[in-house]
C-alpha cells in the first residue's frame, strides 16, 4: 500500500512589534515546505509593507527598516497565494501562537476574508515540543541548533526564511531523523508526488555538546534589550516575567 503523503509548511514571521492587540503588524512571512520529513525546496517569502512604525525593540532583532518595506506590497495583496501555499498542510512554527495570532489579526483586518489560519491548516508547535522534551532547558531557536548540531551561522538577524529554514533542520532532528538537506544528489519532491520512497537518515551519535555560557557583558547587553522591549511594549515582554 503506498505511503499517505504529508505535507507540512515550517513558518516564521518578521513583525513590527510584539503584540497584535496593540495593532502591530506582520513585515516578512517565510515558509518551507517538507513532504514526508523531506524538504521540497518549495518555498513562499514575503515582505510586507505594514503602513504603521516600526518599533525600535523589533528593528533591532530583524534589521528591517520602513524604508525598505516602503515599496512592498499590503497583506491584503499577497493573502490568497499565502493561504494557498498553506492550505491543507500542518504549520511547524516556534512558539506558535505568536505567529499564529498575527497572522490572524492580519485576515481579520480584510474584510472579504472569513476564514483564520486553523481553518486551512492545523498547527504543530515546536516550542512545546522541545519544552516536553527537554523540560527545563533552553528551547529557543538558537539553543536547538546548539543542542542538535545545526548550523546556524549565518543568523545574525532575525529573518523569517532564514529562521524557517533553520527550524525545519531542528524539527526534522527533534523528531527523529535528518533528511537530505542539500537537494542535489535526487530531484526535489513535488507537492502532488507521494513519496513512497522517502527515506529519514538518522542521525550519527556524537559525544555531549559543549555548553558556551554567555560573559557578564553579553548578559548586561541582554538584559538592556529586554529593558528595550519591555519599555516600547508597555510592560509586556514575556522574558522579564
Amino acid at each position: 500500500m503506498a505511503e499517505q503523503t504529508k505535507r507540512q509548511v515550517v513558518l516564521d514571521t518578521e513583525t513590527t512589534g510584539l503584540s497584535p492587540a496593540d495593532d502591530h503588524r506582520i513585515i516578512e512571512i517565510g515558509c518551507v515546505e517538507v513532504i514526508n520529513r523531506r524538504l521540497t525546496g518549495q518555498t513562499f517569502h514575503q515582505y510586507i509593507n505594514p503602513h504603521r512604525e516600526i518599533d525600535a525593540g523589533a528593528m533591532e532583532v530583524h534589521g528591517i527598516t520602513q524604508e525598505f518595506l516602503a515599496d512592498k506590497p499590503k497583506f491584503a495583496d499577497i493573502v490568497a497565494d499565502f493561504m494557498q501555499f498553506i492550505e491543507g498542510a500542518e504549520l511547524v512554527i516556534h512558539n506558535a501562537a505568536f505567529d499564529v495570532g498575527f497572522l490572524d489579526h492580519e485576515l481579520a483586518k480584510i474584510k472579504t476574508e472569513k476564514r483564520r489560519i486553523t481553518d486551512v491548516s492545523t498547527v504543530l508547535d515546536t516550542l512545546k515540543l522541545a519544552r516536553d522534551k527537554h523540560p527545563g532547558q533552553k528551547n529557543n531557536l538558537d539553543a536547538l541548533c546548539r543542542r542538535y548540531g545545526i548550523d546556524n551561522s549565518n543568523r545574525d538577524l532575525h529573518g523569517a526564511l532564514l529562521d524557517s529554514e533553520i527550524l525545519a533542520d531542528v524539527y526534522l532532528a527533534m523528531t527523529g531523523g535528518q533528511v537530505s538537506l542539500s537537494l542535489t544528489s535526487e530531484a526535489p519532491v513535488t507537492s502532488n508526488q507521494k513519496n513512497d520512497d522517502a527515506t529519514i537518515i538518522k542521525q550519527k551519535s556524537r559525544g555531549p555538546l559543549r555548553v558556551i555560557k554567555a560573559d557578564d557583558e553579553e548578559l548586561i547587553a541582554h538584559q538592556e534589550n529586554l529593558q528595550l522591549l519591555d519599555k516600547k511594549s508597555g510592560g509586556k515582554c514575556v522574558w522579564l516575567k
